[in-house]
C-alpha cells in the first residue's frame, strides 16, 4: 500500500521503518505508536530525501528531545566552523539540528547537513529567502516564498519552521497593544515588514494551501512557529501571543487533513508561574499536537547565563507537558555561540528535558537515574562517569582534584557519607583519622 507521509501511513495502517526505528527507540509498542501519528499527537520528521537520517519521534509519551540552533550569517560564515557545531551536537546526542543560514552559501551548507545527520534537520526558509533570492525584502512575490521553502524541501529538510499565525489582524493588535519587545522572532518580523510594505496578507497564509502540496510531497514536518512569541516576561501571555496560538490551532486541522504533521512552536520568555497554564493552553487550542518551546526563559536580567534561565523554565514546561525543547547558549542576545557555548547549552537542555522526562514518567527515564544512585553508592566511579550526561567533564573533574582515598573524593574524604555508610554495613573496619 503507498502512501504520501508518516501520517497518512499510520492512517492507513501502514507501520512504516521509521515507525519501528523509533519504537524500538522509545520501548513502546509499535502499534501505540502508530496510533499516536495517526492521531497528530506523536511527528516523525522524515523527509524522504534525508538518506543518513536515524528517525527520531517528538510527542505525547516519548522523550522530550532536544534542537539545536546553528548556521552561517553575515558576521559569521565560515562553513567549517559550523560543521564542527553540526558534529559536535551529533557526538553529543542532540535529537535535531536547526540549520538557521541566512546569508552566502546557504545551500552548500544545508546539504553538507543533511548528507552527514543522523539527527532530523529543521530550518527556516524565510530566514534564507533574501539572499536565495538577492533582493529587497519589499520585493520578493508570494510565489518566491514558496520557491524557497520547496527548495529546503528537496534538499532533504525534515522539519520547516513557517509563521503563517501571524495575520494582518494579528499584526493592528501588534501596533496597538502595549509590548515591550514588539516582535522578536526573525522570520515574525520580517513578514510584519513585508505585509506593511506591501499592504498584502501574510503570504505565509495566504499560500498556506500550496505549502501543503509541498510538505506532502516530500513528507516534511510543519513547525508552525509563533512569531509573536513573548520576547520579555511583561509580554508573556497576552492577546497577541493568545490569538496567533487560535490561529495555530486552525490551521493544524487544516494541514492534518492533508496528512501533513504538525508541531507547534512557544514561547519564549514566560514568568514561571505561567508556564503550565501555557502548556495546557497550547495542547488545547492545538488539539495535542506536540509543543516545541524555545525555553521558556525566566527572567530578563541574566544575559550569559541564559542557558540556565531556559534550563529552568524548560524542566517545568516539560514536565507539564512539552514535547521538544529548542537549547538556549550563554550567548544568547548577546553573539552567536561558538562551540563551547553550544555545548553547554546542549547540556543544559538535556538536563532540563530529563528533569521534565522524570516527571512525565517516561519509559525508561527514572532507570537511568537509579543506576546512578546505585553507582554512587557502591563507590563504582567509572561506572558513575559512564552514565553521566557529559561523562568527559564529570572525569576531568576528578583528575582535577584527585583524593587520598580512591573510594571517596576530596570534598568528603574519609568522611564520605557513602563510604562510611558502606564500610559499617559490610562490617569492614572504620578509619576516619
Amino acid at each position: 500500500m503507498n502512501y504520501t507521509t508518516q501520517m497518512d501511513a499510520a492512517r492507513k495502517g501502514i507501520i512504516t521503518e521509521e515507525m519501528k526505528v523509533v519504537a524500538e527507540k522509545e520501548q513502546l509498542e509499535v502499534e501505540e505508536l502508530r496510533e499516536l501519528i495517526a492521531r497528530g499527537q506523536v511527528v516523525i520528521p522524515a523527509n524522504k530525501n534525508h538518506k543518513s537520517l536515524s528517525a527520531e519521534g517528538v510527542g505525547s509519551g516519548l522523550r522530550t528531545k532536544i534542537n539545536v540552533n546553528l548556521g552561517i550569517s553575515r558576521d559569521c560564515k565560515n562553513i567549517d566552523v559550523e560543521l564542527e557545531k553540526v558534529r559536535t551536537a551529533i557526538d553529543m546526542k542532540a535529537e535535531a539540528i536547526m540549520d538557521l543560514s541566512n546569508y552566502g552559501k546557504t545551500r552548500e551548507f544545508r546539504e553538507k547537513v543533511v548528507e552527514i545527520s543522523p539527527a532530523m534537520i529543521g530550518s527556516v526558509p524565510m530566514y534564507d529567502a533574501i539572499g536565495y533570492l538577492d533582493k529587497e525584502l519589499k520585493d520578493i512575490a508570494e510565489q518566491e516564498f514558496l520557491d524557497v521553502i520547496e527548495q529546503h524541501a528537496k534538499d532533504g529538510v525534515d522539519f520547516i519552521t513557517i509563521h503563517p499565525g501571524i495575520t494582518r489582524e494579528v499584526c493592528e493588535k501588534v501596533k496597538n497593544h502595549q509590548r515591550i519587545t514588539h516582535i522578536v522572532s526573525r522570520g515574525g518580523s520580517l513578514l510584519f515588514a513585508w505585509m506593511e510594505l506591501n499592504d498584502k496578507e501574510n503570504p505565509i497564509f495566504s499560500n498556506f494551501d500550496k505549502i501543503l502540496d509541498i510538505c506532502e510531497e516530500y513528507d516534511v514536518t510543519l513547525s508552525l512557529g509563533d512569531a509573536c512569541r513573548p520576547g520579555c516576561i511583561s509580554d508573556a501571555t497576552d492577546t497577541v501571543q493568545i490569538q496567533e496560538l487560535v490561529n495555530l490551532g486552525e490551521l493544524t486541522k487544516r494541514a492534518w487533513e492533508r496528512n501533513v504533521q504538525v508541531m507547534i512552536e512557544g514561547p519564549g520568555h514566560m514568568a514561571i508561574n505561567e508556564i503550565e497554564a501555557n502548556v495546557l493552553l497550547e495542547k488545547r487550542l492545538c488539539h495535542g499536537a506536540p509543543f516545541y518551546v524555545l525555553g521558556p526563559l525566566v527572567t530578563d536580567v541574566a544575559p550569559g547565563y541564559d542557558h540556565i534561565t531556559s534550563a529552568i523554565g524548560g524542566a517545568l514546561a516539560c514536565s507539564k507537558g512539552v514535547d521538544f525543547l529548542c537549547y538556549v547558549t550563554p550567548a544568547e542576545h548577546l553573539r552567536l555561540p561558538n562551540l563551547e557555548d553550544m555545548k553547554e547549552g546542549i547540556i543544559a537542555a538535556k538536563i532540563a528535558a530529563h528533569a521534565g522526562d522524570i516527571a512525565k514518567n517516561v519509559n525508561g527515564a527514572r532507570e537511568w537515574d537509579d543506576k546512578m544512585s546505585r553507582a554512587r553508592a557502591d563507590l563504582d566511579w567509572e561506572e558513575m562517569f559512564n552514565l553521566a550526561m557529559d561523562p568527559e567533564k564529570a572525569r576531568r573533574y576528578r583528575e582535577e582534584s584527585k583524593p587520598a582515598n580512591e573510594d571517596s573524593c576530596t570534598m568528603c574524604g574519609k568522611m564520605c557519607s557513602m563510604r562510611t555508610v558502606k564500610k559499617i554495613l559490610n562490617h569492614e573496619e572504620l578509619s576516619l583519622i
